[in-house]
């Protein structure tokens, strides 16, 4: 190990077995270098590291003092609770140091311009630097059919409310889907229909005679790792939703929320197959990064720019974030971390289908085929009593979803299932925690 490195190591665990005290004087440059028998240089570039990581800080004229750590929150884990219905990512896959630096980065870089309102379709430069890195999912676009908006939520409801060209009023959404979206829609009162979409798809002879009859204004779907289904459309489904909503003059509105969570290559969203603009795609950056930065990005067709300017009127998201985001896909590390959080969530997915191999002998759940991205649904017997397994369950310390959520309250047509979620699961449980449900289903009967 380099003398620089062995320093920033030695200090660091010095700090957390608690023999650097919050606040004690660390000993001078000068006496670091005889202490750790190195050149100065060396122990002022190691000082420079440790601040720069918030380890310790500089008081001019004194020294350097180890920095005050704020007590822990926790994790957002309970002990002993096997999370498999959070959506939320794994906080121990955070990129933490990364984005700090960009953070930091961002500052130096737009100092002068961070910390006015800003524009509100988003920061310019993150808008080009989102035109090339959208590109790479096959969505094409210039820079000013670009918004950044603080998530996909706030977007889905501005387009609700928003009137579009086709002079149509009801909004036609997957039956199950975005629970949260669903019940927006309900509450606000909206013209709204469910179609029904299976692990095995959804019928398109259907959805072309809804789209010819139903005055649908847009398709909110989502082609990609659905929520709660877990499963994705086949490149003959995206292509003929694109070709029906062109066909019929309906939009449809692609939440490609779970974009970035995948192994599988060349998959080109609905928006690609649109020949005459009647595609609306939104991306966020939560699932992959952090919750908290609450940013995503809406690409619109151009004819439906400037009546979005008109419902989106005000900035809404942090332009430090935004700046810090685009330092970090042009760095190169949005791609890096997305490459490791991708394998590590397909290592839990396959952990998932191979517990249910080994303990669904029987054959009590049927599962989705889901090889990526973080939702499976499992689908149980009409006999099973969904409120009192999810409850049994509790009581076993595992926490899932009820499907039911996932409707429209007045849709028939619904499956009865549990929407399990990787993403918080701890992998060492996860069989631990199939093996349960299956016990609490076979345990139960008809309940």
């Amino acid at each position: 190990m380099k003398k620089y490195a062995a320093i920033l190591a030695d200090i660091e665990e010095k700090i957390e077995l608690g023999q650097f005290a919050p606040g004690q004087k660390l000993a001078s440059v000068r006496a670091a270098a005889a202490h750790y028998g190195c050149s100065v240089s060396t122990v002022t570039r190691a000082y420079a590291e440790l601040e720069k990581r918030h380890v310790i800080y500089a008081a001019p004229q004194s020294g350097f003092y180890v920095v005050d750590k704020p007590a822990k929150e926790g994790d957002g884990r309970d002990d002993g609770v096997l999370d498999l219905a959070s959506a939320l990512p794994d906080i121990d896959l955070f990129p933490y140091l990364d984005f700090q630096h960009c953070l930091n980065k961002a500052i130096d870089t737009y100092k002068h311009d961070l910390f006015t309102y800003g524009s509100h379709q988003g920061m310019e430069s993150l808008r080009r630097t989102l035109v090339n890195h959208l590109a790479d999912d096959q969505v094409f676009a210039k820079a000013e059919q670009i918004f950044i908006a603080s998530g996909v939520q706030q977007t889905l409801e501005m387009l609700a409310r928003m009137p579009f060209p086709n002079g149509k009023e009801v909004i036609l959404v997957e039956q199950p889907s975005y629970d949260i979206y669903l019940r927006f829609l309900e509450t606000e009162g909206l013209p709204v229909r469910g179609i029904a979409r299976t692990a095995d798809g959804i019928d398109l002879a259907e959805l072309e005679e809804t789209f010819q009859s139903g005055g649908i204004k847009f398709f909110y779907t989502m082609s990609r790792y659905h929520n709660p289904l877990g499963t994705s459309y086949t490149v003959r489904e995206r292509e003929a939703i694109a070709r029906l909503a062109d066909k019929y003059d309906v939009y449809v509105v692609e939440d490609d929320y779970m974009a970035d969570l995948g192994e599988e290559r060349c998959f080109d969203p609905i928006f690609a197959y649109s020949r005459k603009g009647h595609a609306i795609y939104l991306k966020s950056f939560s699932k992959i990064i952090f919750p908290g930065l609450r940013l995503g990005a809406a690409v619109l067709p151009l004819h439906l720019v400037e009546t979005f300017h008109g419902y989106k009127s005000y900035p809404d998201t942090s332009l430090l974030s935004q700046a810090a985001l685009e330092i970090y896909i042009k760095n190169g590390m949005y791609e890096r971390h997305k490459r490791h959080i991708c394998s590590q969530y397909a290592a839990r997915i396959r952990a998932v289908n191979e517990a249910i191999r080994r303990h669904n002998r029987e054959g009590l759940v049927e599962a989705s085929n889901v090889n990526s991205g973080i939702y499976i649904q499992l689908k149980v017997q009409p006999t099973v009593n969904l409120e009192r397994l999810i409850a049994r369950l509790e009581e076993r310390g595992i926490r899932v979803v009820s499907g039911k959520r996932h409707y429209l309250s007045d849709f028939r047509e619904r499956e009865k299932f549990i929407r399990i979620s990787i993403s918080r699961a701890l992998p060492e449980r996860i069989d631990e925690g199939i093996r349960a449900i299956i016990e609490e289903i076979k345990r139960g009967g008809s309940w």
